[in-house]
């Protein structure tokens, strides 16, 4: 692994490997520093954000879901919780530098993975199961906190030990 100064590093073109540490995606965050545990930051901003993951699923809901099924609001829900966990990840626990819609696209990539297990097991909950849609989405919202951590953890913040440029 290369030494290098997380908040000020640019690419120089060379090939650099990725680390092999899971919890080694750059410098800590204000939470983590608070904390002194990156699994604990990360727990607590996963709490805040599942948290507000199923206020943006009654939300939407409530509003467009009358009108198209709870199925489009999962997707309305998806894209404000993603934005929402996007900023609160990458502010108060991981402070990476790099190219913001880069890591938005990795970071989108685990969450798409989760979306698709809810739109496989929420209809399923729903239809099969005679679930009401808010209490199907609140026990799916386990299988998906599952994949986000291993996700999150070991890919969206993870930094090669030749950093990005800063963000601008």
């Amino acid at each position: 692994m290369h030494e290098h100064d997380p908040g000020h590093g640019e690419r120089d073109g060379a090939s650099a490997e990725p680390t092999t540490e899971p919890d080694d995606p750059g410098p800590a965050g204000p939470l983590l520093r608070i904390v002194g545990d990156r699994r604990v930051a990360f727990l607590i901003v996963g709490a805040v954000n599942t948290l507000s993951g199923v206020v943006w699923f009654v939300l939407f809901d409530r509003t467009i879901g009358q009108l198209w099924g709870y199925m489009v609001t999962l997707l309305f829900a998806h894209v404000a919780a993603v934005l929402c966990a996007f900023v609160l990840y990458r502010r108060f626990v991981f402070r990476v530098t790099g190219n913001v819609l880069v890591d938005l696209a990795r970071f989108e990539s685990v969450y798409l993975v989760g979306l698709g297990i809810n739109l496989v097991l929420l209809p399923l909950a729903v239809e099969v199961g005679g679930l009401e849609p808010i209490v199907a989405q609140l026990l799916i919202v386990f299988v998906t906190t599952i994949v986000s951590y291993v996700g999150h953890s070991r890919f969206s913040f993870r930094r090669p030990s030749d950093p990005s440029a800063p963000l601008s």
